[in-house]
């Protein structure tokens, strides 16, 4: 017994006749007559009293009829919600990304995907790498939009551009001109996240090239809106992507250069986990995802970005 045989049944009950149904349904009526002889055999009860007048249910078939009259009810409700635009997708799904990335991205992410899937609901967190890669081994996070950490292997990661970093200073710093060498920033003042923010490793790393060490002024591990003001306040300068500063720099608040000799730059991917199952349509929501920011990058929205 399956749905369609049930279907079969309820249509001659409703029809009550063998004739009429099988016009209706497109079957002839020695092929429905046997289909229903076959469900009586299966369930070893009689379903219809015959009469050269049409058929009439018996108690059995009534009991039947109960049955097949909810599960068709069922199958036509799940068909209509499942193939609605409000379900064409995941019912939900979690997305992380670090701070400056997130500020650039999840305002237009957020509408696209509710553009593409009206019933999806989403979850967007903030975090550092380390802890984006935890939340992403222990199924916190379905994906996240990340600079490319070294050490990768156990992601899945699609690379969609690669971002230069600048010397951030504030007006009183003087000029900076066009690009600030790396071999200069064991001279000023940085303001930078503590240790294990990935941008404090970078600036270590950086200054040891030159067998330097980080003049180091603040730490700062509050948002980048706070390192931002700090910069502002004369307290030093720092090392932040140009999209990240653009609009203080548009409005003289700031200054910004592109770090060289040599330049300095940064992968951004999707990542996921490699070793878990996604969830029901998160290549197609992360499609999604990936059209946005090419879109951002293509119209210049994200300063200092080139795809990859």
């Amino acid at each position: 017994m399956n749905s369609e045989d049930l279907k079969l049944f309820l249509d001659v009950a409703i029809n009550g006749n063998f004739s009429r149904a099988s016009i209706e349904i497109g079957l002839s009526q020695s092929a429905l007559s046997r289909r229903v002889s076959a469900l009586e055999a299966e369930l070893n009860v009689r379903l219809f009293y015959r009469s050269g007048r049409g058929v009439v249910l018996t108690e059995a078939g009534h009991r039947l009829a109960k049955y097949a009259t909810e599960v068709t009810d069922v199958l036509q409700r799940a068909t209509l919600d499942l193939s609605s635009p409000a379900h064409q997708g995941p019912s939900s799904i979690v997305l992380a990304a670090q701070p400056t990335i997130a500020k650039i991205l999840f305002g237009s992410i957020g509408k696209a995907l509710k553009l593409q899937y009206p019933g999806i609901k989403m979850h967007f967190k903030e975090g550092l790498g380390g802890h984006i890669q935890e939340w992403i081994a222990n199924g916190e996070i379905d994906a996240a939009i990340v600079y490319l950490p070294e050490n990768h292997s156990s992601l899945g990661v699609d690379v969609i551009l690669r971002e230069q970093l600048s010397f951030v200073a504030p007006p009183e710093f003087g000029p900076i001109g066009a690009g600030f060498p790396v071999e200069r920033l064991a001279d000023v003042p940085l303001v930078l996240p503590a240790h294990p923010h990935g941008l404090r490793v970078l600036a270590q790393s950086l200054t040891a090239r030159f067998s330097r060490t980080l003049n180091l002024s603040m730490e700062c591990d509050a948002s980048v809106y706070i390192t931002k003001q700090l910069v502002a306040e004369n307290c030093g300068c720092t090392i932040l992507p140009l999209a990240s500063v653009q609009e203080e720099v548009q409005k003289g608040i700031l200054q910004a250069a592109p770090l060289i000799d040599p330049e300095i730059v940064r992968d951004v991917a999707i990542i996921s986990a490699r070793n878990r199952p996604p969830i029901p349509s998160q290549r197609q929501v992360l499609e999604t995802v990936r059209q946005q920011i090419v879109q951002l990058v293509e119209i210049g929205a994200w300063a200092g970005a080139t795809l990859v």
